[in-house]
Order: C-alpha cells, then structure tokens, then sequence
C-alpha cells in the first residue's frame, strides 16, 4: 500500500476509533492484507432467488403452488423427495446414501474418543428393540404409545426408531414438564413401557405406582441395573430392565417391521403445559416430512449434507427441533456424535467431535457473544481490535463471502472458532428470536452460514426460514414452500393486516393433526379454515420476509426455549403479603424474568418499622434491604406453588406508585395493560438485565 493510502487508513483508525501510534500501524497495515486477500479469497454464496423479493421468487416455490401440490400434501411430499414420506423410509434412505457409513456416536473408553455405529448397526439395534416391546406383549400399532424419559442417546434414537418402523409412537417426557405433568401424560396415553436414563427418575415415578395403573415397566439405559431399582419395581408391580436385555429378547424373537404410513402419528410432542395441563400435539410422518423436505428444498445449497458431515447432538430430543434436526442428518446419510450428558463439558465435546453442522439456539451464542466482549472488558486495545475486525470481517458477509482465512480470521476470531471445534461450516438457529448484534457478531465470528427459522411444534418445528445469502438481520425468512402465511389483526393491540402486522397464522402440510384427547384447545389453535394460530406477532418486511415483533397472548418464550405464562407467576407472586400489585415481564432474548412490584403499603409499614427501614412508600421503595426481603419472601411463595426454576423472577423493581386505570397501567377491569407496562417499565426492566450482566 501506498504511504498515503496507509496514512489515510491510520486517519481513519483514529478518527473512528482513537487510535494511533504502533496500534494504529499494526491495524493499517492489516486492513490492507484484508483488502487485498479479500479481492482473491473466500467462498462466495450466491442466492437462490432475488433477495429483494423472497417470498414470491424462491426455486419451485410457485410451481409448487400453481400446481395446486399446497392443496394436496402426499403429491407435496412425492415431489420433493419420493423415497422418504416417514421417518422409517427417512432413515433407509440415509443408509443407502452413506453406503452403511457411520451414523450415531458416543465417547467411550479412557480417552473419552467417539466410538460409532453404522446405519445398518443402528437399523439392527432398532428392529431387536421393536422386537423386544412386542415380545413383552406391546401391539404394533399406531395407537401404541411407548414413553422415552431420557436425556440425549444412541438409546433414545434406538428406542425412536425401533418404536416408529412397528408402526409405535414415541411420547417424549422431560424433566421440566414436572413430576404431576409427567403422571399426566403417563395416563393420557395409557404408557405401558418408558424408556428411562436416571434409576432415580424412575423411582420417583415409580412411588406413585399406584396412580399410574397402565404402567408395567421401565427400560433402563443403564449398563447395569440398581438393586434398590429393580427391588422398588418389584413392590410396585412394575418391572424394570435393562435396555441391552430388552435388545436381546428382540434378537431372539425378531419381528419384520410393519412399517409405517404417511398419515399415521409420528409422534405426541407435550408442550411445557404453562397454563394448566400439557398438551399433546399429534404430528404425523407425513407433517414432519414435508416441513423437512421444504427446509431443504428452500436451503438446499448448502443443507446438502454428505456422509462426512458431523452434528452434535445436545440440544433436548424431547423437543422438536433437535428430532427435525436428526431427520435431516437422517436423510442425507450424515453422522450424529452425542454430547456426553453434562453441558458444561459441552466444549470438550465440541472441541473433540469438531462438528460441521451446527443447529443451538440463541442462548449459547448469546453465551459466545457476552465471553468474547468480556475477554476484551479492560483492555483497550483489545475491545478496539474486536471492534476493527468486525467491522471489516462485516463486508465480507454483506458481500456473500464466507471464509476463515483472513488475517482478521488469525488476529481475531481463529480462537473464537476453536470454541466450536474448528470446522463448523452451518449454523442454524431457532426456539427463540437472535438479536441481529449476536447474529453479525456469529456470521463474522465464524465465518460460516448463519440462517435463522421459525416455528412452533404445532406446525412441525417450520414455518419460516432464511434464503442462503441472506446477509440482512432481523428477520426469519420467508415463508416455507409447504405453506401459507397470513397475518391477522389483533386490534387490541393497534396491529393490523393492512399495515403488514398481526398475529402469524399458518397453513399447509406441516400443520398437526390437533392437540390429542383435547378438543376444546384444538379449536383454540385451529380454525375451521385449517389456519394455525400462533398467538407471535408478526410484521412482513419489504422483500417479503418475517419479523416478529412481540407476543399475543401472555405467554413468552425464554432464550433457552421455554414457554412461561407470566399472568400465571403474577398470580403467586400476588400471594406474598408484601405484594400490592405485579408487573412480571419477559423477553424472548434472555434467559429469566424481571419483575416491578408496587408494595402493599399498610404491611410495608409494619415491615418498615420492624426493620427499621423508612415507613414512606418512595423511601422505602429505594432501600435495598427493602428489595432483598420482598424478592426473598416472592421466590420462597413461588417455590411452594412448584413454580419451575425458570419461572421465577430474577429480581424486582419496587415501584411507590400504584398501576390505576388513571395513569394508563390497568384496563377498566382492574387487569394489567401489559403494552403500556412494558413501555413504562422498559428502561427499568433494562436495567435489572444489565445488573445480572444478562
């Protein structure tokens, strides 16, 4: 570079970022190795369809609504892909892709190494474990359901498959469902036989034996089996055993599969249940392979998976995501490697499988983004750098180049890569909104495809996805080939169609069957039209794509995907007698919620006198002693309501002045006016984030 160019770019360093001197040399002198590499290097994504109209150009997409294929969901399904219309076909068509390559992987051994199986070993196990439920008298049929208990494993993907090539149906159960939730869902479906991790999970179920009568029996995923398990089971009348022993049974009195049909159940997925009992939401295969199907046909370019693909599996196969996410890898004959159970050895996983495939949800990359930024807190040279290298690594990614080879890439982010083994070259993320600063912070960071869906279970985990060479943040994407979106006015709330904002209704192929045993909330979700109503807000963007804007109904999504019901928690929390009224808040972008509490004045005083604390309300509301007692007693009355962990509020704003209908806080009827709460509140909710650096 020229001495002026370089002196232009050093005027440019300091007038942007106040540096000068040998840093601002060191800096020139890299932007213009970047420059230069930049012209010559890196790998080029180039968009499918006009980025600047999504919804209306995308390959097939009006050939598949045209033909009227939308209408009819099995030609959908034959169009797109015409040897896998349920998951069983779905995985035979992964061993035939892969030549019987590997498949599933777990770390064993002493050096904690990845040891795998194949597609045909994993297809083997599959059938001896049918074989084995229907040995022990299960029927195969569609209306058997078979209970999996477990965290992530080469056995839940066994016990998934052997259930569904006999025609069986998997229902997930979850430790933050809860102990009553779990006993409900036991007796819904009438579950005979779980599949279960933890002697000590089983146990808990197994003391309510007696509230259970359609349970006969736990497989354990154990190696071996606990005395005190195997004694309990005895006492309650229900058998346990082992899941290799249950293998071996089937071995010996192996069945042929009895495959399953396009519109038989897949599976019933149970919903946290935040406002009363859980619900069932009944998908077929059909419904779980057409969503798939359009996220491929839409991103094919780069979800064309090969063999020597690798993901990690450790987001929970109880929800929806992650079993989409298998199906995929499924299908295109790519590897699945299992994380090791505790997610704060995470990292070492990663850092030993080294996946290339890499679906999380916001809160890890969140995680990512707050560690880096924290690593260069103090130093000024370092948080100028990270700003530098962004800022130039961003012109890549506007421009569509994906690498990680620039000298930003070895000065910057080579380090930041490493943290997901190196060699990542998808991300996809989902369950909850990513805010667009994580969102360019993770596709200059790791120089890869970052692409960002939408969904819910209800809809088969897909509703929306971006188009490859999306470069633009804050959007979702454009509506998937396998359905219709509209938007739908909700007046209460100033949101109206014509404006290009409402509540986000969906229909087409991916859309459940309904809520199983439960048609009261069925037609709460489903219209008579077949329109699935997802209670999101939503705003369409110019080019056609989606942005979601806020919530209908008062039940948010946490970053780490679960669902809370915040009129729920204000309920409790109103029982606590320090209490006089309740704004519970939450935000799709963080982990936990905050709450404002406007004192019961009358036993603030008494509280105030006891404590020796000011006995007016403003006084009172600043001391933080006042605060700390309050939270305390809040978080022990929701304890004893068995609100769950993420349910509780992190910390309170005491507030003197009382919600009324005067100063716009409470509708006539005395309710809370959630939007004008929110407003009010906001800058103060902000602030509780950024004390607990969240």
């Amino acid at each position: 570079m020229a001495d002026s160019a370089m002196s232009k770019v050093q005027e440019f360093l300091q007038e942007n970022y106040g540096l000068v001197g040998a840093g601002a040399a060191t800096l020139a002198g890299a932007m213009a190795v970047s420059a230069y590499l930049s012209s010559s290097s890196g790998e080029r994504v180039k968009p499918p369809v006009d980025m600047n109209h999504q919804s209306v150009i995308v390959e097939h997409k009006e050939r598949i609504r045209s033909s009227g294929l939308l209408d009819d969901p099995h030609q959908l399904m034959t169009y797109l892909y015409d040897d896998a219309k349920t998951t069983y076909e779905a995985f035979q068509r992964g061993l035939r892709v892969s030549n019987n390559g590997p498949c599933l992987g777990r770390r064993t051994g002493a050096d904690r190494r990845y040891t795998w199986l194949t597609y045909k070993q994993v297809l083997d196990k599959a059938q001896c474990f049918g074989s084995g439920l229907m040995a022990k008298g299960l029927a195969a049929d569609n209306s058997t359901f078979v209970g999996i208990y477990s965290g992530n494993s080469v056995e839940w993907a066994v016990a998934d498959l052997g259930s569904q090539m006999f025609s069986m149906v998997p229902v997930p159960l979850y430790d933050t469902l809860g102990i009553e939730a779990c006993k409900y869902i036991v007796n819904q479906t009438k579950l005979c036989t779980i599949v279960c991790d933890d002697p000590a999970k089983a146990k808990r179920l197994l003391q309510d034996a007696a509230q259970l009568p359609s349970l006969k029996r736990f497989v354990l995923t154990k190696p071996d089996m606990p005395d005190d398990l195997k004694q309990v089971g005895q006492e309650k009348n229900v058998e346990v055993l082992l899941f290799k022993d249950l293998e071996a049974l089937g071995e010996n009195k192996k069945r042929e599969p009895k495959p399953p049909k396009p519109d038989d159940l897949a599976t019933l997925c149970y919903t946290s249940g935040t406002t009363g009992d859980p619900k069932g939401v009944m998908l077929t295969h059909a419904n779980l392979l057409i969503t798939l199907s359009s996220v491929y046909l839409q991103a094919k370019s780069v979800l064309n998976l090969l063999p020597s693909d690798v993901h990690l599996s450790y987001l929970p196969l109880a929800h929806m995501f992650e079993r989409c996410v298998h199906l995929i890898v499924f299908m295109q004959g790519a590897q699945i490697g299992y994380f090791s159970g505790d997610i704060r050895k995470l990292t070492e996983d990663l850092m030993e499988l080294r996946p290339s495939l890499f679906p999380t949800v916001p809160r890890l990359l969140n995680r990512i983004y707050d560690k880096v930024n924290a690593g260069v807190n103090g130093s000024w040279f370092k948080s100028t750098l990270l700003k530098v290298a962004l800022a130039q690594k961003m012109k890549d990614v506007k421009s569509g180049v994906l690498r990680k080879d620039s000298v930003w890439d070895r000065l910057v982010f080579s380090k930041i890569q490493r943290m997901l083994g190196g060699r990542v070259r998808l991300i996809i993320t989902g369950s909850a909104p990513l805010s667009p600063t994580v969102l360019d912070f993770v596709r200059c960071a790791f120089g890869c495809l970052v692409m960002e869906g939408y969904g819910q279970t209800e809809s088969g985990v897909g509703v929306t996805f971006n188009i490859p060479g999306e470069t633009e943040s804050g959007n979702v994407g454009p509506p998937l080939p396998c359905n219709f979106v509209k938007l739908v006015d909700v007046p209460e709330m100033d949101y109206f169609a014509k404006a290009d904002k409402g509540e986000v209704c969906c229909k087409g192929g991916n859309v459940m069957k309904g809520y199983y045993q439960n048609p009261e909330k069925t037609a709460e979700a489903l219209d008579k039209d077949g329109w699935l109503h997802s209670g999101d807000i939503g705003m369409w963007l110019p080019n056609g794509t989606l942005k979601i804007i806020d919530r209908k109904k008062n039940i948010f999504k946490l970053a780490q995907g679960e669902y809370v019901a915040v009129e729920k928690v204000e309920s409790i929390y109103h029982k606590c007698r320090y209490v006089g009224q309740c704004f519970v808040d939450a935000d799709s972008l963080k982990p936990c919620l905050m709450a404002v509490v406007v004192p019961d004045e009358e036993v603030m005083k008494d509280l105030a006198q006891s404590m020796g604390l000011p006995t007016d309300l403003a006084g009172f509301c600043q001391s933080e002693k006042a605060r700390e007692i309050i939270l305390k007693d809040m978080l022990e009355i929701g304890k004893n309501n068995q609100l769950k962990g993420f349910e509780q509020t992190k910390d309170i704003h005491l507030q003197p002045e009382p919600f009324s209908v005067e100063n716009g806080l409470l509708t006539p009827t005395m309710k809370n006016k959630r939007p004008a709460l929110r407003k009010r509140f906001k800058a103060t909710i902000d602030d509780l984030y950024r004390k607990h650096q969240l």
